[in-house]
């Protein structure tokens, strides 16, 4: 009875003390990891994001890049951190879904080593051509992978990447063999799809949307299960011609495992807040990106469904890491 008496004192002393913590958070500098080199395309959603949230918050946030093994660096990190709100990670598909397929020895849990805080978004890939491939859309595009099984060429910016995944997970669906060649970088990858060494490439809307314009490459469809808001008149390859497909890049910010409920509530809040504001989900469509928002387990759910769909393209199509 003492002992029972004693836990429910410590109790009561607890609650008062953690609602004092989270209603004095955030008093210092917040920390939104970015688990890749600076200057990407994650910087573009990252930095515009802290700044919206220092102003909200009333406290500066910054973004600390942490580039390296396909993002495992920065997970590890921010998994490791004190959890109390001051070391966030804005996370991808690859670390949250793929990485965990892909590598043997993952130095972080994407389940257990984080709480969730909000789900950013979902941004879809296209699926383009070179214009000397006779193909105008998705049906027509199996159907000639059928014909030349092994002969059609598709790049991506490395094993294990999201076009390489993209790719792969048509090849099952569709049962098709379309030859992948990997590329250093988005940016080669494009290039050369451009000058037609290659033939497909599931590509970013902010780097291909120039050259679909132009005529220079064809866009057959979205990798998402949904249409895109930026690109409304492009159907999705479920729609096109492969039901049930979808993939592509989506965004999460997560806090170390331990984290208070009070602080991730308040920064799921304050997210939700900023990806209202016109301006940044204006920014997030012109990146290809549809917002998301709602609560931590949104994010959640999502999480433990992408592992165990990747896990399968990863085993079924044999994807290594370099």
């Amino acid at each position: 009875m003492k002992d029972g008496m004693r836990a429910l004192a410590a109790l009561a002393l607890a609650v008062p003390s953690a609602l004092a913590f989270a209603q004095a958070y955030p008093n210092k500098t917040i920390r939104l990891v970015l688990p890749y080199p600076p200057g990407g395309g994650s910087d573009t959603i990252a930095r515009p994001l802290v700044q919206k949230l220092s102003e909200s918050l009333g406290q500066q946030v910054i973004v600390d890049n942490r580039g390296g093994a396909g993002g495992n660096v920065g997970m590890e990190q921010v998994a490791r951190a004190a959890p109390d709100g001051y070391t966030l990670v804005l996370a991808l598909t690859a670390q949250l879904a793929v990485n965990p397929a892909l590598f043997r020895k993952l130095p972080y849990d994407p389940v257990k080593d984080y709480e969730p805080v909000i789900f950013l978004g979902n941004g879809a890939y296209l699926l383009t051509v070179h214009p000397s491939l006779p193909a105008r859309n998705v049906k027509e595009l199996i159907a000639l992978a059928k014909a030349r099984p092994g002969q059609i060429t598709y790049a991506s910016s490395g094993n294990g990447s999201g076009a390489h995944l993209c790719t792969e997970l048509l090849n099952l669906m569709a049962g098709i063999k379309l030859v992948h060649i990997p590329y250093k970088g988005g940016g080669p990858a494009l290039v050369d799809l451009l000058a037609g060494q290659v033939q497909i490439l599931f590509a970013t809307p902010v780097a291909s949307t120039q050259h679909i314009q132009s005529g220079r490459i064809r866009a057959l469809a979205v990798s998402t299960a949904k249409r895109t808001v930026g690109l409304p008149d492009l159907p999705t390859v479920a729609e096109a011609g492969v039901p049930g497909y979808d993939s592509g890049v989506w965004y999460g910010v997560l806090a170390p495992a331990g984290t208070p409920r009070e602080i991730i509530n308040k920064l799921n809040g304050e997210l939700n807040r900023v990806l209202n504001q016109p301006d940044y989900r204006n920014l997030l469509v012109q990146n290809g990106i549809d917002p998301a928002g709602g609560p931590p387990e949104e994010l959640s759910k999502f999480i433990k469904s992408e592992l165990v769909k990747w896990a399968k393209v990863v085993k079924d199509a044999r994807v290594t890491v370099d």
